[in-house]
């Protein structure tokens, strides 16, 4: 479905000659829609940008959020990951088609049959230990939701379950744990340590976060809510239930310079981007490479990754001819339609160029 929408969205937009890439009426008409209590955005062109934000910041005392504010960024963090993992394919200290058991011997069951690629792209078949109550950070908790976890127990549930042998591409937030372990395996530090000294040092980007056992944001930003079904403050929470899977913090202008760069071939070989970029096929309205999502559109391939963390959503793409958009999303009493995101994703990568922020 989401495919289908995507592509009679793009179809009217090509046929109205573009949207607008200031986005902020329709990120308006989501808040005003009970879609979210506030929005932010990030669209550029290469050359020029456009930012902005909308709704409050807290519904008990209101406030504008800032386009510059920090936000949960979900599964984008699977994107970091696999960067650091390819990193170290371009080192040689492993191969993309090496088992997972020829590096940690013994944690995998079937290990000798799963290739790291497989773990990249999802196809590694390993259940979902998310899909358990109480183990996914995109639903209501309670004092839970600050309960510290450690990775070895994410995949010890994990592992206690098998998915049906159906030859079905399965995402699975287990794979990015796996993968979170072998990068500690072959650099003796810690994951988060690794994508900071090889990912947000060199690019500077300060304002992206790996929080561990932390359960705030740094300021400014706006709060995160859950309809229960009145909305309650979701903002603080432990996000190590996530892990390597999901528990980084960013802003929209660190995203784009990330996904910037490692498009742009600034953070891995020319050899692994192409790795990174080949696909599979999905069923679920996207084509999956190794941590990267991609929306095939008539104007070209969206390439990135959406993330979700209880009430905070997140879309990050750049295309191939420079236009980027991060869209950073608090659902408020229903979760954003496929259509009302899908629409600001074609203005922004299918429409005119932005203007200078104003």
């Amino acid at each position: 479905m989401m495919q289908t929408m995507m592509n009679v969205l793009v179809a009217a937009a090509v046929a109205t000659g573009g949207g607008a890439v200031d986005v902020r009426a329709d990120m308006e008409k989501i808040v005003a829609g009970d879609g979210a209590t506030a929005a932010l955005a990030r669209v550029s062109d290469g050359h020029r940008t456009w930012s902005g934000a909308v709704g409050v910041r807290d519904v008990e005392r209101g406030g504008r959020p800032s386009p510059n504010g920090y936000f949960r960024i979900g599964s984008v963090t699977k994107t970091f990951v696999a960067t650091v993992v390819l990193q170290l394919v371009d080192e040689g200290e492993l191969a993309l088609d090496d088992p997972i058991e020829r590096h940690l011997p013994g944690l995998v069951p079937g290990g000798s049959g799963i290739t790291v690629r497989e773990l990249l792209n999802h196809q590694s078949h390993l259940y979902d230990y998310m899909s358990e109550p109480g183990y996914s950070t995109n639903r209501w908790r309670g004092d839970a939701r600050f309960r510290s976890y450690r990775p070895e127990e994410l995949l010890k549930v994990a592992f206690a379950k098998q998915l049906p042998d159906d030859g079905k591409w399965h995402y699975s937030n287990t794979n990015y744990v796996v993968l979170g372990l072998l990068v500690e395996k072959l650099t003796g530090k810690p994951y988060g340590e690794e994508v900071r000294r090889r990912v947000l040092r060199p690019l500077k980007l300060r304002h992206t976060v790996v929080p561990g056992d932390r359960a705030g944001l740094p300021s400014p930003h706006a709060k995160g809510y859950e309809p229960l079904p009145e909305l309650v403050d979701a903002t603080r929470m432990n996000p190590s239930l996530d892990w390597a899977a999901g528990e980084m913090i960013s802003t929209a202008a660190d995203l784009e310079t990330f996904m910037t760069a490692l498009l742009g071939g600034k953070l891995i070989s020319e050899k692994s981007l192409r790795e990174m970029r080949t696909t599979v096929a999905t069923g679920a309205g996207f084509d999956y490479g190794l941590g990267l999502q991609a929306y095939r559109l008539p104007c070209g391939t969206a390439w990135g990754h959406s993330g979700e963390l209880i009430g905070y959503q997140t879309y990050a793409f750049r295309t191939d001819t420079g236009k980027s958009l991060t869209l950073s999303l608090n659902p408020s009493t229903r979760n954003p339609t496929t259509p009302e995101v899908m629409g600001i994703a074609v203005k922004a990568l299918c429409g005119t160029s932005p203007g200078e922020k104003g």
